[in-house]
């Protein structure tokens, strides 16, 4: 197991934590050559699946040019090599389904940066 497979299995996913998930993107060129390049994702995660199991999952939400676009990352792929946490928003729900719905904007009043301890 690599160093950076360890570091991901250490770390806690939460919904609220706004993260960058880095994913490999495989790409064929005029060529035929098969060129490999990293993509960087960076969103709000909104659903943890499977906790520390081989198969789980998080659900990772951000808003693209007015569109909200949501993805599904494994945590042990090797396709997905690093994902950074960026900070850790105060939620009060395990899903945060919630913001998919325009209806809802009271809600987005429920996701608050923690007080910062003096």
């Amino acid at each position: 197991m690599s160093e950076e497979q360890k570091d991901k299995k250490t770390t806690d996913f939460k919904p609220g934590m706004v993260v960058k998930v880095h994913q490999k993107i495989k790409e064929m060129n005029t060529k035929g050559e098969e060129k490999e390049r990293i993509q960087i994702y960076e969103g709000t995660i909104i659903a943890v699946r499977h906790g520390k199991e081989a198969g789980a999952t998080i659900t990772v939400r951000k808003i693209s040019e007015g569109v909200g676009v949501e993805k599904i990352f494994p945590i042990y792929s090797p396709v997905v090599p690093k994902i950074e946490v960026l900070k850790q928003l105060k939620v009060r729900r395990s899903k945060l389904y919630h913001l998919r719905d325009p209806k809802f904007k009271r809600r987005m009043a429920e996701i608050k940066e923690p007080k910062k301890a003096k």
